[in-house]
């Protein structure tokens, strides 16, 4: 009772950040969103988008992207270790075991979800990134299967002529290390941008040591006025030991153990990954634009599990070409997007057995091959928006999205039959439309309806005998949602509520057929409904500016018809995702270069089983970092940061396993323990010439 109260008083005391106060000026910068929209600025647009500035991606150590996006409102990021994480949004995708699907995630034009429904955002350097939006829900045509929404990156591009260069080096707890180092060049034809990273870190837990390696490129040729030539690049490499989740016991009596399997083993992941993409824009008439891109990615995997060795390779790609038109009949603004995407991925997957318990004590040891399975798999998504102001204070907005995907299977072990199977789905079509009245230039409202899909991962398609499991269909859902942004106090005070209620129908569920393994099916209805509040405010006090914030969600998530293995769990929580949650604190700006942030977060319990006999708690967490920039020269700038995240020493679970399931006499595994008190320290050191 004490913490709701407390979360009642946040949000009628305190304020949510929608950027860092950077201007001098004592009122919020109007946010401008990417091109891919109808609309160019936050307020007018009739759905729910959260934008997340560079100074807010960077405003924790660098190093974990978590912990940035679990300040959004309805945004929920698990992280069990920088490699293990899992994305939900209002509550979708919360039943994936591991990783993150059901939402398509983009950086520029290029998509960062793979052929087979993974989308791994966490290769991508913070430091490197100009803003992220966060669309919630299936509230655009234009981004196909997500049906929890949508995330979009953009690239870092210098906009100074001239010479740019940065160093930037962290260090933290945990033997936490990364070095960054930045180059580049812009003039009036183009610009180019190369950047190098290196993260590794000793871990907290047993058997969790961690590095990842990265180069990026990405810049403009041949830049015109009216075309611009676009090209991106990217390269990661990462070894990172998995120590896997643990039971209750182990987690309240020592969490920094690894599940025993898992130890002994020496399980991890490796892998090389590669992504890139050129992408034309041209304004070929007065209202007409059009971006074309085309990509490829590829993905070279090798994991040691306890129950097997999986190596696989992905590769995919396609293109995008998108179209934007604006014109005027009669008193009628009209504006208009259509295009089409085209993808193709490719996977192969091999298994074979893990040794380990024969290797004297040195880890896995890969045997005899199980399985060769590969996977290629097509889809096209055709969508287009339209955009009618009527009046300059009443407009209209329509959208739909087609999509038609095949994938063809084959059986490629030897000494056995092979056998190639083809299948599709049937062509999904997905509209969305929204009404949106602006009674001024500083307050909209809007209300929207939509539905939207997910295609299953490759996982979820096959029987446990690798066969395609022609009873999956895709999830759906239908979403309505009414909301109201507001500019308040001469624009010191930015205020974003948003309402909605979404039903999920043909939920996937992981049925669990062996340790750590997993098949899917379609096995009812879900239901998300809930509140999200956004209020920000601005003052400067003499030569202090102060920002304070609050981002808060409170949902219901539930079962509305679900029946898995003779067991009714209709009307129960959704399994794996908080109903409430709130993100609360304050940026502080100097005229000298001192800054300071303090955040606030509570995350509600959260049923671990369908049939919500085991929860896991609630918590609190507190963070704070300090930073100073001199500038001791023309052109060179100095910057000192430092930080401590969970400042109270809160033991917690920042991942959870659903439905684990105990083998023998063990127990469930359900815990990914969160990292004690840990500090960090940052120096940056950035010169234009």
């Amino acid at each position: 009772m004490q913490k709701f109260k407390f979360i009642i008083l946040l949000l009628f005391t305190s304020s949510l950040s929608a950027q860092h106060p950077l201007d001098t000026l004592n009122i919020l910068k109007e946010i401008v969103i990417s091109p891919y929209h109808i609309n160019d600025t936050l307020l007018n647009v009739p759905a729910s988008i959260s934008v997340l500035s560079s100074e807010e991606l960077q405003s924790n150590n660098l190093s974990d992207i978590s912990l940035v996006l679990n300040k959004v409102a309805g945004v929920n990021m698990q992280s069990g270790s920088l490699n293990t994480n899992r994305i939900t949004i209002r509550g979708i995708g919360a039943r994936t075991p591991y990783g993150t699907n059901k939402i398509r995630a983009f950086y520029g034009s290029i998509p960062l979800t793979s052929g087979n429904s993974e989308t791994t955002i966490e290769d991508i350097d913070l430091e490197i990134l100009s803003q992220a939006e966060i669309i919630k829900g299936p509230l655009s045509s234009i981004y196909g299967a997500g049906l929890g929404g949508a995330i979009l990156f953009s690239p870092k591009i210098s906009s100074s002529y001239g010479n740019n260069a940065v160093i930037s080096s962290t260090v933290g707890s945990f033997g936490m290390i990364k070095n960054t180092l930045t180059y580049g060049y812009a003039s009036q034809k183009g610009n180019i941008n190369i950047s190098y990273h290196n993260l590794s870190s000793k871990g907290y837990r047993e058997n969790s040591p961690y590095n990842r390696e990265g180069v990026t490129l990405a810049g403009e040729l041949f830049k015109a006025e009216k075309t611009s030539f676009k090209y991106f690049g990217n390269y990661t490499y990462l070894k990172a030991y998995i120590p896997s989740s643990i039971d209750k016991n182990t987690f309240e009596t020592n969490p920094q153990a690894a599940a025993n399997t898992w130890k002994a083993a020496k399980g991890y992941e490796q892998y090389r990954s590669y992504l890139g993409g050129l992408a034309f824009d041209a304004k070929i008439k007065n209202g007409l634009t059009n971006s074309t891109s085309v990509f490829i990615n590829a993905k070279d995997n090798y994991e040691p599990r306890p129950f097997d060795i999986l190596s696989q390779n992905t590769t995919g790609f396609g293109g995008r070409t998108q179209f934007n038109s604006s014109f005027k009949t009669g008193k009628l603004s009209t504006k208009i997007i259509a295009g089409a995407e085209l993808f193709k991925d490719g996977f192969h997957g091999n298994t074979f057995a893990n040794l380990y318990e024969q290797n004297n004590g040195n880890g896995s040891l890969q045997g005899e091959k199980l399985s060769a399975i590969n996977q290629d798999r097509f889809f096209i998504n055709a969508f287009m928006q339209i955009h009618i102001a009527f009046t300059k204070k009443l407009e209209m907005h329509g959208g739909i999205n087609y999509n038609k995907t095949n994938f063809e299977l084959k059986n490629a072990l030897q000494n056995e039959n092979e056998f190639t199977q083809k299948y599709n789905y049937s062509a999904i079509w997905s509209p969305q439309i929204a009404v949106l009245y602006k009674p001024s230039s500083s307050q909209t409202f809007y209300a929207s309806a939509s539905k939207g899909f997910s295609i299953p991962a490759i996982e979820e398609t096959l029987t446990p005998e690798g066969t395609i499991n022609d009873n999956i269909k895709p999830e759906s859902g239908y979403n309505i949602e009414i909301g109201s942004k507001i500019n308040l106090i001469n624009k010191k005070m930015y205020l974003e509520l948003s309402v909605y209620r979404m039903i999920i129908k043909d939920l996937l569920v992981a049925q669990r057929v062996d340790d750590d393994r997993y098949v899917g099916k379609n096995a009812g209805k879900t239901l998300h409904e809930g509140l999200e509040v956004k209020l920000s405010y601005i003052t400067t006090l003499s030569n202090i500016t102060l920002q304070p914030y609050i981002n808060a969600s409170i949902g219901n998530y539930t079962f509305k018809d679900f029946n898995d293995n003779g067991n009714n769990y209709t009307g129960n929580d959704l399994t794996g995702v908080p109903n409430n949650t709130v993100n609360a604190g304050i940026d502080l700006q100097t005229g000298f270069g001192l800054s300071f942030t303090a955040n606030y977060s509570y995350t509600d319990k959260m049923p671990l089983n369908d049939a919500n006999t085991e929860y896991n708690d609630s918590f609190q967490l507190i963070n704070i970092k300090a930073s100073q920039q001199i500038n001791p020269m023309k052109n060179f700038y100095l910057n000192f940061s430092a930080g401590i995240n969970n400042l109270t020493n809160t033991s917690y679970a920042s991942m959870v396993l659903v439905n684990a399931t105990g083998f023998g006499n063990s127990a469930p595994r359900f815990y990914y323990p969160g990292l004690p008190i840990n500090y960090y320290g940052n120096l940056r050191l950035n010169y234009h010439f």
